[in-house]
């Protein structure tokens, strides 16, 4: 069995990009570890000191709940600022990411496409290629990169090249529960067409079980991958 660590930038990245994975890899025994570098909310305001703290905390209860329905051991957040993750000094990121590598040693990592339009999402991505550098005695043998409906396609591919999946998981078992999860974040799931639809993101899984001959998968770049 496997111990793997899930990047997010924000709370329902998480669900978005690996949430059927997560939930198919805990269920076979897999010890699924979820970390979300942001705070996720304070963007939305109009005045950022006057954004309620309790939404904050609305937000990671949310979280809580899904990791729960996701089958994951634990979930820890970040409290970066959202949506301005590049004013913090990229060390900073790099740390706290570091942090959280040192304290689950996992094999598996998964996290943001470095095109993604998000901000957040592509500097957590250079964060964590960072922290998972395939020093001596790095057990992170596997980077996997997610899309984020979004972030993902909403770059049309003009900042580092489009999602170019390699890795596909069977998630016919699994994607109901990826939808049940978006639809617990109370304030982030949206009505369709929009992307982070339950409707859109069925599409979605269905579009990339249909280019390996299954009926529902999520897709991921293989960024790393050490065999010894």
């Amino acid at each position: 069995m496997s111990t793997i660590l899930v990047v997010a930038a924000h709370p329902d990245d998480e669900v978005l990009g690996v949430g059927a994975t997560a939930a198919r890899r805990a269920a076979s025994g897999d010890a699924v570890h979820l970390t979300i570098l942001g705070e996720g909310v304070t963007s939305r305001a109009a005045d950022r000191a006057g954004a309620d703290p309790s939404a904050v905390a609305a937000l990671q209860d949310d979280a809580r709940a899904v990791a729960g329905l996701l089958g994951a051991k634990s979930v820890a957040f970040g409290a970066l600022p959202d949506n301005r993750f590049d004013s913090l000094p990229l060390l900073d990121i790099v740390k706290q990411v570091e942090a959280w590598v040192r304290e689950i040693d996992p094999e598996i990592v998964y996290t943001h496409h470095p095109g993604d339009l998000n901000v957040d999402h592509r500097l957590t991505f250079q964060a964590v290629l960072t922290a998972t550098r395939p020093v001596p005695g790095c057990r992170v043998r596997d980077v996997y990169v997610f899309e984020i409906p979004s972030a993902t396609e909403w770059a049309f591919g003009r900042l580092a090249g489009p999602f170019s999946p390699t890795v596909f998981e069977d998630v016919t078992s699994t994607i109901d529960l990826k939808i049940a999860c978006l639809e617990r974040y109370r304030t982030e799931h949206r009505a369709f067409p929009h992307p982070r639809s339950g409707e859109a993101l069925r599409a979605s899984a269905r579009r990339w079980g249909s280019v390996v001959g299954l009926a529902y998968a999520e897709a991921f770049e293989l960024i790393r991958a050490v065999r010894s």
